[in-house]
């Protein structure tokens, strides 16, 4: 009897052990906060662009949290990211103005492998420009 007892026991432990792991979710794509493979990375571009002489820019993603830098323009800024999906957020405040220039003008771009993903551009001295959302792979 507790021969038979001991290989039901072991008989049961051996056939939990054969759980089925699905590959994919229930809609054929990866869930939302996996990553992809490093060799599939995709490349984001945050671009300002404008004739302000000094800019405030703000760029933020899900993953590394918000940088603020006062530069002058063409500011271009890339990374690489493995994500499924990311939000995405550039914002620039024109500091300052030549006093040559008559007419304004102050674009933000966000790229995702050469695409354009969002732009916003303001023809206003002092208005901030953004631009935000969420990139999916």
């Amino acid at each position: 009897m507790t021969r038979w007892l001991a290989a039901l026991a072991l008989g049961l432990s051996l056939g939990c052990n054969n759980v089925v792991q699905p590959t994919e979710s229930p809609s054929g794509t990866v869930p939302p906060n996996s990553t992809v493979p490093r060799d599939q990375a995709d490349t984001i571009e945050y671009r300002v662009t404008g004739n302000a002489q000094t800019v405030l820019v703000r760029f933020s993603t899900s993953v590394d949290g918000l940088s603020q830098i006062s530069t002058t323009l063409p500011y271009l800024v890339n990374f690489k990211s493995d994500r499924q999906s990311l939000f995405l957020s550039l914002e620039a405040v024109p500091i300052s103005t030549p006093f040559t220039v008559l007419y304004p003008f102050l674009a933000v771009q966000i790229f995702t492998n050469g695409v354009l993903f969002r732009e916003a551009s303001t023809t206003a001295y002092s208005t901030p420009v953004a631009v935000s959302g969420t990139w999916r792979h």
